[in-house]
């Protein structure tokens, strides 16, 4: 760890700013998160400066949201590239995870409004659980992610989810298009005047 002060010009003599720079390979886990929640989805939404992943049960009726976890574009880019190395890892050892089944035949996708109209979130859920490096470990049948907030002085784990390794494949593919929907929508349109590409 290291920091360097940085006294800022024609201020207050007495009022030093800090850049703290520092490298935490671990983090605390409280009572709260300790035990985790199991996870059978995930909803990714986006505004224009963070993403929204909901982690959902789908066991019982209604569904409900136990973890909703906030990260920022650049967090949620290195999560996805860990996650597909970890699947890779995941699939040398063990093989390529058995596939969920099926919807039935002619299941449409709800609007995500109505989507949310059903499921269950509880009040202290509402406000999510900030995440900016998330470590993740595996076994023959289940991913764990601990999203962590790296914060000075110590970074601690804001939310522990547990998904079965069926589940992986198309979260991660949730993930990669939720990123690539965003990055399409932030990037600026071509220019009128804008020559043409030549014939091929």
């Amino acid at each position: 760890m290291s920091s360097e002060p940085n006294p800022e010009p024609n201020k207050d003599p007495e009022t030093i700013t800090q850049e703290v720079k520092y490298s935490q390979v671990s983090a605390r886990v409280t009572d709260k998160v300790s035990s985790g929640v199991f996870s059978s989805g995930a909803l990714l939404l986006n505004g224009q400066n963070e993403f929204i992943l909901d982690f959902l049960q789908r066991m019982v009726q209604p569904q409900r949201v136990v973890a909703r976890v906030v990260m920022s574009p650049p967090s949620l880019l290195s999560f996805c590239n860990a996650l597909e190395e970890n699947l890779s890892m995941y699939q040398a050892k063990f093989g390529i995870p058995p596939q969920l089944p099926p919807p039935p035949p002619g299941s449409v996708p709800l609007p995500i409004d109505e989507l949310y109209a059903q499921l269950k979130i509880a009040d202290e859920m509402l406000e999510g659980s900030y995440s900016n490096a998330v470590m993740i470990s595996h076994s023959p049948s289940d991913f764990v992610f601990d999203f962590i907030a790296t914060f000075y002085p110590r970074s601690v784990v804001s939310a522990r989810v547990f998904m079965s390794a069926s589940q992986i494949p198309p979260f991660l593919n949730t993930l990669k298009k939720g990123f690539q929907q965003f990055k399409d929508k932030i990037s600026p349109p071509p220019s009128l005047g804008a020559n043409p590409p030549p014939p091929t």
